[in-house]
């Protein structure tokens, strides 16, 4: 039987533009078909037609056959027929995910052999040196083997599982030949029968708002349903995308005791083995070998200073309810980032790259402001992305975004890549100075120490209480010299001790 299968495989080409017998003699198809053992008792043969862009399954050929007589039916014709195809084992294999990545952690599964999975299901969650990724299916099937174990280093183009993809049920339908569809009518037609495109986000937006995909017309490629048109979709059928919601009523914060007990650090009880123990450099702590060897090339210069945020102070006492009210954690560091910002459109060589061979420096449009946060996983510098149009409420939303997924591991390769200048706040840990390291292809970068209630003398003479915070700065000495760093340093210092200034310079 299997020689006789062969046969037929080596005469496909033939078998696509064979006409078939209309009442005459059998075609060298029809024959091979009666050769073989009556083990089924229906085949349908089908062939891709490429009209254009759009592929059309077209009925071509159906053949049933049984011991001894053989049926044979052409196109165009209403034919009844039973699928017998067999489902096919896949290996899924890990995809190229972009920024020049080889290889990845799995750090977990979402799925285990025997289970069901469809299109557009998560399989696993991998973690590169940049960020983590979560890889979905492209098959609907059943999983039949996973080749790696939690924590094992998988590499883009190598197996990931494999998939048995659903083998056609046996179930009497219709098969009509289907017409040829022009490029436009096929962009926004609705298909039905076949699979709603879209991601699991998508799909769980449309559950929380009890959507049915298929009452969706999907604007992205071949259909795929996107977050925008489920939420045009809400639109139309509300008026709006969310009510309206109430005035929070902004309460004042109780008022502080005087005397405040500084919180014990929690920490882990070691675990004494008596053992050395290796394991593999990977995920972040790879990123940062391989970042932190390329910086060694970079002659770092070193500028320190201190900076008297006592108006700082006082004014975001004054705004955090209202950002509060707004469910926005506001911090400092939105303030430093937002007057960062205003330094660099001052000095752009502070917010440029050079090339390689050091023969080209290119000043970037874009203030893409990194910010170092330390997790579980290790530390990530995730970039807040155009401080140069943002408000300062608008770079706290995103920093809030940007520490939850970063605390859950779940930052994204955007979040991670692009930035072009840093500021690392050491001081929310501890410390005073620090001497931070600059992150290729950045060429400066800044590291904010604790702040401190200290003693300091006022313009009369007389001593006050301030609140000191001093600040690091590192730069790259072959294209940015101590005195372009030191009147950045003071421009930057100025807007933080005098917070109405960024007034001025806002847009």
């Amino acid at each position: 039987m299997l020689g006789g299968w062969s046969r037929v495989m080596e005469r496909w080409r033939d078998v696509c533009t064979t006409k078939g017998s209309e009442g005459g003699e059998p075609t060298w198809l029809e024959t091979q078909f009666l050769s073989l053992p009556a083990c089924a008792s229906e085949i349908c043969v089908r062939y891709f037609q490429t009209c254009g862009n759009v592929h059309v399954l077209k009925p071509k050929y159906v053949c049933s056959f049984g011991a001894p007589s053989f049926k044979y039916s052409h196109p165009h014709h209403l034919l009844k027929t039973s699928a017998v195809l067999q489902g096919q084992i896949v290996q899924f294999k890990l995809s190229d995910i972009g920024e020049g990545i080889r290889e990845v952690t799995v750090k977990e599964w979402y799925v285990k052999e025997g289970d069901t999975v469809s299109q557009f299901d998560s399989i696993c969650e991998v973690q590169s040196d940049k960020a983590s990724v979560t890889i979905t299916s492209r098959y609907d099937g059943v999983i039949k083997k996973l080749y790696y174990n939690l924590d094992d280093t998988a590499y883009v183009g190598k197996p990931l599982v494999d998939i048995e993809t659903e083998a056609l049920k046996d179930s009497e339908e219709d098969v009509v030949e289907t017409p040829a569809v022009s490029h436009d009518e096929h962009t926004h037609q609705e298909i039905k029968g076949h699979k709603t495109l879209a991601t699991p986000a998508v799909r769980r937006l449309a559950m929380e708002n009890n959507i049915k995909l298929s009452e969706v017309v999907g604007s992205g490629k071949d259909g795929r349903i996107l977050k925008e048109d489920i939420l045009n979709y809400l639109e139309k059928q509300t008026g709006a995308i969310l009510p309206p919601s109430p005035k929070a009523e902004i309460i004042p914060p109780p008022p502080k005791p005087k005397d405040r007990t500084i919180p014990i650090p929690i920490s882990k009880p070691p675990v004494f083995t008596g053992k050395d123990r290796t394991e593999p450099i990977k995920g972040f702590h790879k990123a940062m070998v391989k970042t932190m060897s390329a910086a060694l090339k970079i002659p770092h210069f070193g500028y320190c200073d201190e900076v008297d945020l006592t108006e700082l102070v006082k004014l975001r006492e004054e705004l955090k309810p209202i950002a509060l009210a707004r469910g926005i954690k506001l911090t400092f560091m939105p303030f430093f980032l937002k007057a960062a910002s205003l330094g660099l459109l001052q000095f752009p060589i502070l917010n440029a790259s050079m090339d390689e061979n050091c023969q080209s420096i290119t000043y970037k449009a874009s203030h893409n402001i990194g910010v170092a946060m330390d997790t579980d996983q290790g530390l990530i510098v995730p970039n807040v992305k155009n401080v140069q149009i943002c408000s300062i409420f608008e770079v706290a939303t995103e920093l809030n975004r940007l520490q939850k997924l970063g605390s859950a591991g779940q930052l994204s390769t955007p979040d991670l890549t692009g930035g072009t200048f840093t500021l690392s706040n050491i001081g929310s840990i501890g410390g005073t100075y620090a001497k931070p390291v600059i992150l290729p292809p950045e060429v400066a970068i800044g590291a904010l120490g604790a702040i401190k209630a200290l003693p300091r003398f006022n313009e009369k003479g007389d001593v006050h209480k301030a609140q000191i915070m001093n600040v690091s700065w590192s730069a790259d000495h072959r294209i940015i010299d101590g005195a372009t760093m030191s009147r950045f340093s003071n421009l930057w210092k100025s807007y933080l001790e005098n917070p109405s200034l960024m007034l001025l310079d806002l847009k």
